[in-house]
């Protein structure tokens, strides 16, 4: 077992560099498995969830290679079609490798993806599209197992997703690159992350375009290459770093970092009172004074991220006034709440009046649960205190250690293997900006 002690109060100085994206680098693991040559892929994060999905291409028969922070990935045969099921537990997007196994063996056993508990996260809606490009599909509860083939050819179809789905999107691009004839997907999901690979694939031979934001074509082609691609920085690491500048009343330079996904984050956090500065190498974010509180909903691109929500959250409890984070994305993502109010947080939960929650809400309103809550409200101006808290999920952790840099006395973390999913070396790096964080091992 793994823990944090954090001694709050040091106010973080410095200049640091962020990881590649950790949702751009696993999804260009599976992209690296749709070609029998080499793909080299440079700035990857080293975190538990990369070396989980390498594990799982090293199952199937491939190789991996890595050297710093470059991975050299070369399937030339995939030799089985099942994934173990404690490695697909472990990291949702190990459902994604459906893509390779269907177009190069014709068969995929994939169990219910996992990674973090922060809702259901259904993958029906992929479901459906493989259904309509000609891929037979049956689930077995019994084994938990996804059980897919294709006895003819992976046709192009035109399909519209119903709601937005950045997994659902990426998916059916990889199916669809090596399928016989174009697919058109609508309603498709608009991140960055999704062009990102999209950049990847037509780096190694497809041909995809986005003709509209949420519109996407992709011809399909006989095979693909072997290429060399670098991943851009994450934008989750941008903001839980620049929100830990104000926390911490410090002042911090992220290098080689350009605005790109970060809009309506920054737009905020120039509302709040938050300071920032684009430079020519980088973004310098820096405590001004007072913030002030906000409201915010999450939703799909370009909206607020979901994933940036915990932080704010953080954030705002040191505001002055009353604010509001409405989640739409997932249905249950405030598992981090009862452990900021044993440091001294001040929420409460509710369910806001919506008009039409099937239409607002993202997930699958039919399989709401009367216990899940879709909003809080947080009353800003508290000051933290020491507490022993838990993490849930990745980014609860994070958004844990940022109370824990702003509270007094000393914190006590635990579940940071959570943390070690997301981000590479956290501790250490927030150490080299003057935190006061050690990681303890016990047996």
């Amino acid at each position: 077992m793994e823990k944090f002690i954090i001694e709050g109060g040091r106010k973080l100085k410095g200049s640091i560099s962020v990881s590649g994206s950790k949702n751009v680098a696993l999804k260009a693991l599976v992209a690296a498995c749709l070609t029998e040559e080499k793909v080299v892929i440079e700035n990857i994060p080293l975190i538990s969830d990369f070396m989980i999905m390498i594990d799982i291409i090293e199952e199937f028969g491939g190789s991996v290679q890595i050297k710093d922070h470059t991975a050299i990935i070369q399937v030339k045969k995939i030799k089985d079609g099942k994934m173990s099921l404690d490695k697909a537990a472990a990291v949702r997007t190990s459902a994604m490798f459906m893509a390779p196994l269907l177009v190069r063996n014709k068969k995929a056993l994939i169990p219910n993806p996992g990674g973090c508990r922060i809702g259901a996260r259904p993958i029906d809606r992929i479901i459906a599209g493989l259904k309509k490009m000609g891929v037979e599909t049956k689930y077995n509860s019994r084994d938990g197992y996804f059980h897919l083939e294709v006895k003819g050819l992976i046709k192009g179809i035109e399909y519209i997703f119903n709601k937005n789905t950045h997994t659902g999107t990426e998916t059916l691009i990889l199916i669809s690159v090596l399928s016989n004839g174009r697919t058109i997907l609508k309603n498709a999901a608009a991140e960055p992350e999704v062009d990102d690979l999209i950049s990847l694939l037509n780096m190694m031979g497809a041909k995809i375009k986005r003709t509209e934001t949420r519109t996407i074509i992709i011809d399909g082609v006989k095979k693909l290459e072997g290429t060399k691609y670098r991943i851009p920085p994450d934008r989750n690491e941008i903001v839980t770093f620049a929100i830990a500048t104000i926390l911490t009343k410090g002042d911090i330079f992220i290098k080689d970092i350009v605005n790109t996904g970060l809009s309506e984050f920054l737009k905020l956090f120039h509302a709040c009172g938050g300071g920032f500065r684009e430079e020519k190498n980088g973004i310098r974010f820096y405590y001004k004074g007072q913030i002030s509180a906000a409201d915010i909903e999450t939703t799909f691109y370009p909206g607020f991220m979901t994933d940036w929500q915990g932080p704010w959250a953080v954030l705002m409890t040191q505001a002055k006034g009353i604010s509001i984070i409405h989640e739409t994305v997932y249905e249950s993502r405030f598992g981090y709440v009862d452990e900021l109010e044993k440091m001294g947080a001040k929420i409460k939960f509710f369910n806001p009046k919506v008009k039409d929650p099937e239409k607002v809400y993202n997930f699958n309103y039919e399989d709401n649960r009367p216990e899940c809550k879709h909003a809080i409200k947080i009353y800003g101006g508290i000051r933290f205190h020491n507490a022993v808290a838990n993490i849930s999920d990745l980014r609860a952790g994070a958004t844990l250690v940022l109370a824990a840099l702003a509270a007094n006395g000393k914190t006590v973390i635990f579940g940071v293997e959570h943390l070690d999913r997301g981000y590479e070396q956290f501790e250490k790096r927030l150490k080299f900006l003057g935190a006061n964080i050690e990681r303890i091992t016990e047996n």
